[in-house]
C-alpha cells in the first residue's frame, strides 16, 4: 500500500521515499533508537577516530580533500569543534587539573571576571569566537591565496579541535603522575596549530608557517583585548 511521505508529500511505495529519503514508517523511540542517536550526535559513524588519524598525520591535505573533494569522509568541522571542546571539559571537571586555556583576573564582582568564568565553562562556544578571531588574521596574511573566510573557519575549527584534544591528554597525564604539564600541553599544542595551518597553505615553505604563527598568536591577542575591553566597558556603565 503506498503512503504520502510526510516530509515532501510524494507518494511512496517501498520503505522509504524515492524523493527525500524519509521513511514509509517512523519506528517507536525506543533503547536502540536512543543508542543510534548517541551514536550519530558523537559522529563515531562518520569517523571520529578516523578524524583525528587525519588531522593528525596530515592536517592540510585531509582539510583541503574536505572542503574539495570529500565531505562525508570526516566529522563536521563544527561538531568536531564543540565534540572535543567537551571532551576536554568533562575530561577537565573529572581530573581537576589546572589549565591556563584563555584566563583573566578582576574583582569578584567584575564584569571581566565573569566572562572570564563563561569562558571556562564554555570552550565550545568560546573555540567557534576565537577562531572568527583568527581566522582574520588568517585571511589578512594569506590575502593573495583564494581561501575565502568560512574554508579558513573550517581548517580553524579542525585543528582548535585537535587542540583541545591534545590538552585534555595533557591533563589526563599530568592528573595521573601528579606533575605540572600544561606549559608543555601548550607548547605543543601551539606548535600543531601553527604546523597544520603553515601546511594547509603549502608545507613547503617555511614562510607560511611563520605567517600561521603570527596569525594564531594575534587572534589570541584580539580575541584577549576585545573580552577585557567588553568587561571593562560593562564595569564602567554599570557604576555610573
Amino acid at each position: 500500500m503506498s503512503r504520502i511521505c510526510q516530509n515532501c508529500k510524494s507518494e511512496v511505495n517501498k520503505n522509504y521515499c524515492p524523493v527525500c529519503g524519509h521513511p514509509k514508517v517512523m519506528t517507536r523511540i525506543d533503547g536502540k533508537y536512543l543508542l543510534q542517536e548517541i551514536y550519530s550526535v558523537l559522529s563515531f559513524e562518520k569517523g571520529f577516530l578516523l578524524t583525528i588519524r587525519e588531522l593528525a598525520i596530515n592536517p592540510g591535505k585531509s582539510i583541503k580533500d574536505f572542503l574539495n573533494e570529500d565531505r562525508n569522509r570526516l566529522v563536521k568541522p563544527v561538531v568536531f569543534l564543540i565534540l572535543t571542546s567537551l571532551i576536554y571539559t568533562i575530561i577537565n571537571n573529572s581530573f581537576q587539573f589546572e589549565d591556563s586555556y584563555v584566563q583573566f583576573s578582576g574583582n569578584d564582582d567584575s564584569a571581566t571576571l565573569s566572562i572570564s568564568n563563561w569562558i571556562q565553562g564554555n570552550y565550545g562556544y568560546t573555540n567557534i569566537i576565537m577562531a572568527i578571531f583568527i581566522a582574520g588574521w588568517v585571511k589578512l596574511f594569506f590575502r593573495k591565496r583564494e581561501i575565502n573566510i568560512f574554508e579558513i573557519l573550517v581548517l580553524l575549527c579542525f585543528v582548535m579541535g585537535m587542540g583541545m584534544l591534545i590538552y585534555a591528554i595533557f591533563g589526563v597525564v599530568q592528573s595521573l603522575i601528579d606533575f605540572n604539564l600544561m606549559q608543555v600541553a601548550g607548547i605543543i599544542g601551539f606548535f600543531y596549530l601553527t604546523w597544520a595551518i603553515g601546511q594547509f597553505y603549502g608545507k613547503g615553505k617555511i614562510v607560511n608557517y611563520v605567517k600561521a604563527f603570527f596569525a594564531y598568536i594575534l587572534g589570541m591577542i584580539t580575541f584577549s583585548i576585545t573580552a577585557i575591553l567588553i568587561g571593562t566597558v560593562i564595569d564602567l556603565l554599570t557604576v555610573q
